[in-house]
Formats: structure tokens, C-alpha cells, sequence
């Protein structure tokens, strides 16, 4: 059986960094990590309502928090920022219908965008009942290179959960930008 292992821990150190900087002593260690947890959600749910990708999931790749004595920093990662549209929710009629277009649409764009970044590779795999079926399956696609095992590659990894009217998808990307 293999073992699974998020791909950023296991950089962390070598060409990964903390997406949290701060010090706090042993016995505030915890308020401070619920503090930059409830910081996070915030940002997260803020950008959930207010602002939508086309795709209809949230744009944020990642939330860098930096703590010093009198300024907390928060730095925001947006995903694909060209992408961003604001408007209403679609009808959920209209989402039945389209759910597995917009997940095809949703991963052709993504790799059409890091393309575009000049990144080396990146792979895409969506996970769940897709396209309604009764049995569960894996998919994936890959264009480029996307080295896993090599821990000199500096990968950027995010996951994501989406809620269809099948069930919850998941979806989890890779992109290789660079090996130092």
C-alpha cells in the first residue's frame, strides 16, 4: 500500500517555506495557531461570497500570515486572478446541467493559464462521481513535466473540495515551476 504525503511538507525546508512566520512561547503556541486558522477562514469565506471564479471555486492559492510585536502581515496568493468575475450565483438548474462541462472548461483553463506562466508541467486530478456516475472514479491530466519524487523540484500543490448535486469532488493540482 502506498503511503500518501503532502507534497509541501515534504519540501518543507529544502525550497518550501512556512506559510505561517512567527514565534510565540510554548504555552501561546496554540492561541496563535487558532488565531492565524480564524485569519484564514475569514479571508477564505470573504472571497467565497464576494468574489467567484468562473469555475466556481475560490481563487485563493495560498494565505501567508507574518507576525511581528505591533503588525500581523497577511499575504494573499490568488490562484488564477485573471479569471475573477463578479456577479450572482448561477441558478442550480443551470449547474446540473453543466457541472461536467464546467470541470472540463474549469481544468483546460488551468492548464492553458500555467502555460502561459511559463511553468515546466502541471497535473490536475478530479476525484468523486464525476459526471453523475454511481461509481466513483479518478481522472487525471498531465501536460508537461511534474517530477513528485525529486525533492529538489519546487512544487506548488493545492487541493480543493467542490459540492455537486452528486456529491463532493475532489480536486487536487500540481504545478511544477522550477527545479533549483
Amino acid at each position: 500500500m502506498g503511503q500518501k504525503i503532502n507534497p509541501l511538507g515534504f519540501r518543507l525546508g529544502t525550497t518550501q517555506g512556512h506559510h505561517s512566520l512567527w514565534f510565540a512561547q510554548p504555552k501561546n503556541y496554540s492561541k496563535g495557531l487558532q488565531e492565524d486558522q480564524k485569519i484564514r477562514d475569514c479571508i477564505k469565506n470573504y472571497v467565497q461570497k464576494n468574489i467567484r471564479i468562473s469555475s466556481g471555486v475560490e481563487g485563493i492559492a495560498r494565505i501567508e500570515i507574518q507576525k511581528r510585536i505591533d503588525l500581523i502581515q497577511v499575504i494573499i496568493y490568488m490562484g488564477f486572478p485573471k479569471l475573477l468575475v463578479e456577479g450572482k450565483p448561477r441558478r442550480i438548474e443551470e449547474l446540473q446541467m453543466n457541472v461536467q462541462k464546467e470541470l472540463n472548461y474549469a481544468i483546460k483553463k488551468a492548464i492553458e493559464l500555467t502555460e502561459q506562466a511559463d511553468t515546466k508541467g502541471i497535473q490536475v486530478q478530479i476525484a468523486g462521481r464525476i459526471d453523475g456516475k454511481e461509481i466513483a472514479r479518478v481522472e487525471w491530466i498531465r501536460e508537461g513535466r511534474v517530477p513528485l519524487q525529486t525533492i529538489r523540484a519546487k512544487i506548488d500543490y493545492c487541493s480543493y473540495r467542490v459540492r455537486t448535486i452528486y456529491g463532493v469532488l475532489g480536486i487536487k493540482i500540481w504545478i511544477f515551476v522550477d527545479e533549483e
